[in-house]
C-alpha cells in the first residue's frame, strides 16, 4: 500500500511532536480492543508518559500507519520516531525489562509479590490444577481499577511466580505490584459459593452518602458535590448547596487531588452510582454516592420539586 505525502506527513508531525505514541484502538483509559489494552497496561506498568491516537477516531490514520511502518495490525508502539512493535512484542519487552530501557526508565522491579491463599481456597485451585493436567499453573491478573482475573494458564519460565499453598501463581509486571498483600479465599454462604478476593491495594469502595450528610459536609467546605444529570434535569430540581456538573466534561474533576472527597448526584443514584465508579478506578480514595438521589433530597428538604 502506497502511502498519501500529505498523510506521511501527518504521521510524521505526530511522532516529531511526542516522544512517546502509542497507534491504538481506544483510548488508555477505554481501550477497544484486547491488544490495544495489554499495550496500555504494559505502558501504564513501565511508568511510561506516551501520547496516544485512536486509530477508530481516524480510518485515514487507520489504514496509513499500517503502510507508514510496514507493520499490519494495531496497537503499534513508536519512540523517538522508530517503531518498535505491537502489543505481544511490547509485552515480552515489558517483562524482560527491554521496554524500560528503551524508554530510558529504571529497571521493573521483579520481586515477587507475597500473597495468602487460604485452605479452602487452595484445595479448590489445586484441583482445578490437577484436573487441567500437567503444565499448568495459576495465572492473576489484576488491571488498572484493581479488578483481578484468575485462570489457569501453562507454565511460563519468564513470568514473575511465587508458591503459595503449593501453588505455582503467576504474574505479569504490572500484576506483580498491584497483586502484593492480595487474599484469596473460597466461601460458601447466602450470595452463593466462590473465590472472593481482598486486595488492599485496590482503592477504598464507593460510600452511601445520605442527602442530610452530603448537605452537613458540602457546607462545612469537607465534600465535593458532582451533580452528573443535564442542565434541563438539573433545572427541574436543583441540590440546594453548591455542587459541580459536568456540563463541560470530567477533565477538571478528573485532574483534583486524588484524596478530594467527592459525591455523586444524579434523579435516583443510578448514573451517579456509575460515575462515582469510574472516579474510584481512577484512584480516588474519598468516593460517595448520594443514595435516592435528588429524589431522596426532596424528601429531606420539601423546598425541592420532584419530578
Amino acid at each position: 500500500m502506497s502511502l498519501d505525502p500529505a498523510l506521511r506527513a501527518r504521521i510524521d508531525a505526530l511522532l516529531a511532536a511526542h516522544p512517546v505514541v502509542l497507534f491504538m484502538k481506544g483510548s488508555p483509559d477505554a481501550p477497544q480492543c484486547g491488544f490495544s489494552a495489554k499495550a496500555v497496561n504494559a505502558l501504564d506498568a513501565a511508568g511510561a508518559t506516551y501520547a496516544h491516537v485512536d486509530v477508530l477516531a481516524d480510518p485515514e490514520i487507520r489504514e496509513g500507519i499500517k503502510a507508514y511502518g510496514d507493520w499490519p495490525t494495531i496497537p503499534q508502539l513508536y519512540i523517538r520516531g522508530e517503531l518498535v512493535g505491537g502489543s505481544d512484542i511490547l509485552q515480552q519487552m515489558a517483562a524482560s525489562g527491554e521496554l524500560h530501557a528503551a524508554l530510558g526508565l529504571p529497571a521493573p522491579d521483579r520481586t515477587p509479590p507475597q500473597l495468602h491463599i487460604t485452605p479452602a481456597a487452595a484445595r479448590m485451585l489445586q484441583q482445578a490444577i490437577a484436573d487441567a493436567g500437567e503444565g499448568y499453573a495459576l495465572q492473576i491478573e489484576v488491571d488498572k481499577a484493581f479488578r483481578a482475573r484468575l485462570q489457569l494458564a501453562p507454565l511460563d519460565p519468564g513470568a514473575i511466580a511465587c508458591e503459595e499453598a503449593g501453588i505455582r501463581v503467576q504474574f505479569d509486571l504490572a500484576s506483580a505490584r498491584r497483586a502484593e498483600g492480595m487474599r484469596i479465599d473460597w466461601v460458601e454462604d447466602a450470595r452463593g459459593k466462590g473465590l472472593v478476593i481482598d486486595n488492599p491495594n485496590a482503592p477504598p469502595k464507593v460510600q452511601p452518602l445520605t442527602p442530610a450528610q452530603a448537605s452537613e459536609r458540602v457546607r462545612a467546605g469537607t465534600l465535593v458535590l458532582v451533580d452528573v444529570r443535564p442542565l434541563d434535569e438539573r433545572l427541574l430540581a436543583e441540590a440546594p448547596v453548591p455542587y459541580r456538573h459536568l456540563d463541560h466534561g470530567v477533565a477538571g474533576l478528573e485532574a483534583l487531588p486524588k484524596d478530594t472527597a467527592l459525591a455523586f448526584l444524579c434523579h435516583s443514584g443510578g448514573r451517579s452510582a456509575q460515575a462515582a465508579e469510574h472516579f474510584r478506578a481512577l484512584g480516588f480514595t474519598s468516593v460517595f454516592n448520594v443514595e435516592g438521589g435528588i429524589s431522596a433530597w426532596a424528601l429531606y428538604d420539601p423546598t425541592l420539586p420532584r419530578y
